[in-house]
């Protein structure tokens, strides 16, 4: 079995039920995933840590087994995630500074809360990701582009989860087996179930006057607030989205993190680099 967790839901407001993972005893580690993933992107990753962790997995609104809201009941855009967070870490009690582990759109999530509230944060786990805007040498994916800005890509999405069943089979530089890359895509399939993987492309903050470019300013000009505390990147090189561009603009914010650069591996880092990168973070949220 897969995703063999027992699923846990609460209310995050306005009747909204978020789903998350809550399995194992003792130091809490909080992973958040990006688009169009969920909580099954760190499956392996819950079964290692869960030993003698606290391992905490949500899946953001929208996505994986959490609810689906219309428009007018749900946001979606980037500081109604960040205000999820909230909830979450207070409905779970963590009083206690947590490790942070962020992916994709959990990064811009991830360290928007963590700019917010410092004292929470004890190590973070970067895995191809980003919190600050697009760097001067990067070009904007044009296949992303396609599902943001034409109406022709967004139908695509909603209607044909397109988002989901290609970065299925282009994130990764291993193929997937049948059975996984279902189970990226199948909380995704059916009328109405795609709308969070086209709001997450659609809120991408590119330029000023996009409706989370100021929250993503903002956190980008926080983040050497976070100096100091233990950083592990981990890192796909063959990632088209979260490149070099983007590994550099981390190194110069923060160049004590530790790196760990995997040549061979997509924007799935975790996928394709599962057994080195759990090495990695275990040595890394357990040392002293």
């Amino acid at each position: 079995m897969l995703y063999p967790f027992e699923g846990r839901r609460f209310d995050r407001g306005n009747g909204v039920w978020m789903h998350y993972v809550d399995e194992g005893q003792g130091p809490a580690v909080l992973m958040l995933h990006g688009n169009p993933t969920w909580s099954f992107y760190y499956r392996n990753l819950i079964l290692d840590l869960r030993k003698d962790h606290r391992a905490i997995a949500p899946d953001h609104v929208g996505c994986g087994l959490s609810d689906v809201p219309d428009d007018d009941s749900y946001g979606y855009r980037l500081k109604d995630r960040v205000a999820d967070v909230e909830r979450l870490v207070e409905h779970l009690g963590l009083h206690d500074p947590f490790d942070l582990i962020v992916h994709d759109w959990g990064g811009m999530i991830g360290m928007a809360y963590a700019t917010r509230y410092p004292e929470r944060i004890r190590r973070m786990v970067l895995l191809n990701t980003a919190a600050f805007p697009l760097p001067a040498t990067k070009r904007f994916p044009w296949l992303i582009a396609l599902a943001k800005d034409t109406r022709w890509g967004a139908w695509l999405v909603e209607h044909h989860n397109a988002f989901a069943r290609i970065a299925a089979r282009v994130c990764t530089c291993r193929p997937m087996p049948p059975s996984v890359r279902d189970g990226y895509t199948a909380p995704y399939e059916g009328p109405g179930r795609s709308t969070a993987t086209l709001r997450f492309v659609q809120d991408i903050p590119l330029r000023p006057g996009d409706p989370s470019f100021d929250l993503l300013q903002r956190t980008a000009s926080a983040l050497p607030s976070l100096r100091g505390k233990p950083m592990l990147i981990c890192w796909g090189g063959r990632d088209f989205v979260f490149d070099d561009h983007f590994l550099a603009e981390w190194r110069a914010i923060f160049p004590e993190a530790t790196l760990r650069y995997y040549p061979e591996a997509g924007h799935y880092v975790l996928e394709d680099e599962s057994e080195a990168i759990i090495r990695e973070v275990r040595g890394f949220l357990t040392q002293a």
